[in-house]
């Protein structure tokens, strides 16, 4: 057994990083929720990367991370967009690993700080996150555009 590695996504990801984003969104499986160019500019690390955490060749997580700049934080500061865990792999640690390498890569990068929502329906992740040293911080609004 090799246990769970966590590395950055590859194109050959793609259809199973849908796939796992269905699962958080509760989407089918048919949905197309993210094209290819979302997905590429994602591998890119440019503007954002894409970490999988993967067993015996078969993906089991993702989390997806952007890099914003901020006049506040003299440079970027890292956002984590998506975390999922197929439920299958739950108990594996899993996200722990997605978030500890997300952690070290915006650390690498220069990310002064490093935040993430949590909505009404995954306000009951929040003691997990802490466990990795994130604290609640204000509220949030948005406005769709």
């Amino acid at each position: 057994m090799m246990g769970v590695i966590v590395r950055l996504a590859v194109p050959e990801d793609q259809s199973r990083c849908l796939e796992l984003l269905n699962v958080l969104v509760g989407g089918s499986e048919n949905q197309k929720i993210f094209d290819a160019r979302t997905f590429n500019d994602l591998t890119s690390n440019l503007r954002g990367s894409l970490i999988v955490a993967e067993e015996e060749g078969e993906l089991l997580g993702m989390a997806s991370i952007s890099f914003n700049l901020a006049l506040r934080y003299n440079g970027e500061y890292c956002q984590l967009e998506e975390l999922v865990v197929d439920p299958k792999a739950r108990g594996k640690n899993v996200g722990g690993l997605l978030i500890e390498e997300s952690t070290r890569l915006a650390k690498a990068r220069g990310c002064k700080e490093f935040g993430l929502y949590l909505l009404e329906s995954t306000k009951h992740n929040e003691p997990f996150y802490a466990k990795y040293g994130f604290t609640v911080v204000g509220e949030e609004m948005r406005q769709p555009l």
